[in-house]
């Protein structure tokens, strides 16, 4: 992960990228800790199924505004002022969330973290400001990395911590972990202004934006499967721990942070022995495609399988087969996009889907807590479930489209 600290005039000014992975792992890590048990944290504050949910719709609403607002102010007053702010709002807000006393609490903390939420993005923007083009998806992976590690050892921990010492201990520990990552970046992040300009941060909001690039064959059947599988997505990691709680039991109790805590470490163990090496031999035998529609099938099946099961040892089975689905659609797709995505335009293709994942992560958790609310614990699964069968139903319309159409089109909007 080191660089040289000096390059070509008009090259990335390269340095070693070490903190930055530390920063997100830190991050990563904190923000695990947190979500396997906010909803049922949330009821203990009173809320019902539908209030536990909208706290992700609020984090999502506010960090679709407040993304493309920090990344401009990054642009010009540099990355690591900007990364600052969007931690120490990530600390207030952790705070805020241990110590609330009332429901209304919990959201003011989801809208701090939301409104300064950027963390990720904004490692991305200095990873793509000190690397070579030719080296970027490989940097890129350090993050990749990260997220495997914090999600199999956050919910676990959190699990073990809940149950042992009470549920607002892990969101302590969270604050904690995200007061380091400040420290971190104050400390061992080089600053300095950003080297380009990205593209135009508003632009993702704008429908002509979104129009001009799902009318283009080729990337419009992979936004669409996209959206399918974010909105799915969407569906099932917002309501499982509520749907969880009230499906499951062990030692003739209901799920708690603890049972939820190992399921997602579990889940976050695979990723990390996917990620870490094998979706790239994978896709060296069967190619994107294939490994895409496999994804969808699978993530087709483990949730349809979620509405039936009864048992933790389906729950084994069919949580298996939606982790290795959303573990390989999720790089597998975003690599195919930006295939089909001209080389100047990689930016903007990206800042798509962010957008397309915070509004799939505004609409999904009210859907989700309705149903669950409404005792409707089968059909929620199978909504997901529906949701992944067109994604396979698009995944082979689309195969002979994508794959005889040019990456790096010329004209490109």
């Amino acid at each position: 992960m080191n660089a040289m600290t000096a390059s070509a005039p008009g090259q990335p000014r390269r340095v070693s990228l070490l903190p930055v992975f530390l920063i997100v792992l830190v991050d990563v890590f904190g923000m695990a800790l947190v979500f396997p048990l906010l909803a049922i944290y949330a009821e203990t504050l009173d809320a019902t199924p539908l209030q536990a949910t909208m706290l992700i719709s609020v984090y999502a609403a506010c960090q679709l505004v407040s993304g493309p607002i920090i990344g401009h102010l990054s642009d010009r007053v540099g990355r690591k002022p900007m990364l600052l702010i969007s931690q120490v709002g990530t600390f207030i807000g952790f705070l805020v969330m241990a110590g609330a006393q009332s429901l209304w609490m919990l959201y003011i903390a989801r809208v701090l973290d939301g409104s300064t939420a950027g963390n990720l993005s904004l490692a991305q923007a200095y990873i793509s400001d000190h690397t070579e083009p030719s080296e970027r998806a490989k940097s890129f992976g350090l993050i990749g990395i990260a997220f495997g590690i914090g999600f199999f050892i956050g919910p676990s921990l959190t699990g073990f911590l809940a149950a042992r010492y009470g549920m607002t201990t892990p969101i302590y520990l969270a604050a904690a972990m995200s007061a380091l990552s400040i420290v971190c970046t104050a400390t061992l992040l080089k600053g300095g202004r950003a080297h380009h300009v990205f593209d135009d941060q508003g632009a993702v909001f704008r429908l002509r934006t979104y129009v001009n690039y799902f009318s283009r064959p080729g990337l419009r059947e992979l936004l669409l499967q996209y959206v399918f599988f974010i909105v799915s997505f969407a569906v099932f990691i917002s309501g499982f721990a509520l749907f969880a709680e009230r499906r499951f039991t062990y030692q003739g109790r209901p799920f708690g942070p603890r049972e939820i805590g190992y399921v997602f470490g579990v889940v976050g163990f695979l990723g990390i022995i996917l990620q870490g090496g094998l979706i790239g031999r994978l896709v060296k035998r069967f190619g994107e495609p294939m490994l895409v529609a496999s994804g969808f099938a699978a993530l087709a099946a483990g949730y349809f399988g979620l509405g039936i099961a009864v048992s933790s040892a389906a729950l084994v089975v069919t949580g298996l087969l939606a982790a290795y689905g959303n573990s390989v659609i999720r790089p597998v797709l975003t690599s195919l996009i930006t295939q089909q995505a001209g080389r100047h335009e990689q930016g903007m293709v990206l800042g798509i889907t962010q957008s397309l994942m915070s509004m799939a992560s505004i609409v999904s958790p009210i859907a989700s807590g309705l149903l669950i609310e409404h005792g409707m614990l089968a059909t929620w699964a199978w909504v997901a479930s529906a949701l992944a069968v067109v994604g396979v139903m698009l995944s082979r319309q689309g195969w002979s489209v994508y794959s005889t159409t040019p990456a790096d089109p010329v004209n490109a909007p």
